[in-house]
């Protein structure tokens, strides 16, 4: 089940968590990279003051072209892995206030069902062993975990949940979701 408040929260990442994504290691490879490029330049540059053959110089400036181009690639993929980390802050932040809007949303209406809820019980004149033993129906429970729940048999469960069903005119568990839940799960309509 989403529950947006353990989204929210237990992400354990600060504001600027993404932004900071791959500077360590990519810078470091950036750096040498362009280190490579430097040391190569100035052994070319040596090298042909003193008169290395040409296919010396040749090898060296391609593998100087090659650290250049590894310099390029790396720094343009490091600022495209920024803008998309920017991109996924923002995104997270919006999905983030989304969640809590769905949270308070829920939260106003599970408040107002569960006043709902109440004032039926109140209406059918349960007592308060009867209302924990329906509102723990209504849960999913079955009656040996009711009756775990409550620290009684499940046989004095099953005898509350049966005067519930008869103060409230109902036959059964299945009844008594459906009185609650009928008005709730309206059918969609179509366009």
């Amino acid at each position: 089940m989403f529950d947006p408040q353990r989204f929210s929260e237990s992400d354990g990442l600060n504001d600027a968590h993404l932004t900071n994504v791959g500077r360590g290691p990519a810078q470091a490879a950036i750096w040498l990279f362009a280190g490579i490029a430097s040391l190569v330049l100035i052994d070319l540059v040596g090298d042909s003051r003193t008169g290395v053959e040409a296919g010396h110089i040749a090898v060296e400036t391609v593998v100087m072209a090659c650290a250049v181009a590894g310099t390029v690639a790396l720094w343009r993929g490091l600022r495209r892995a920024q803008a998309r980390a920017a991109q996924l802050d923002v995104d997270l932040e919006a999905a983030r206030a989304a969640a809590a809007q769905f949270k308070a949303d829920a939260d106003d209406a599970l408040q107002g069902l569960g006043a709902a809820i109440d004032r039926q019980f109140d209406r059918w004149s349960l007592t308060s062993a009867e209302r924990e033993v329906a509102l723990l129906l209504l849960k999913g429970l079955s009656h040996r975990e009711v009756a775990g729940v409550r620290q009684t048999s499940e046989p004095t469960v099953r005898q509350q949940a049966l005067a519930v069903y008869r103060k409230a005119g109902l036959r059964n568990r299945s009844d008594l979701s459906a009185f609650f839940l009928e008005d709730l799960l309206l059918p969609r309509v179509s366009a």
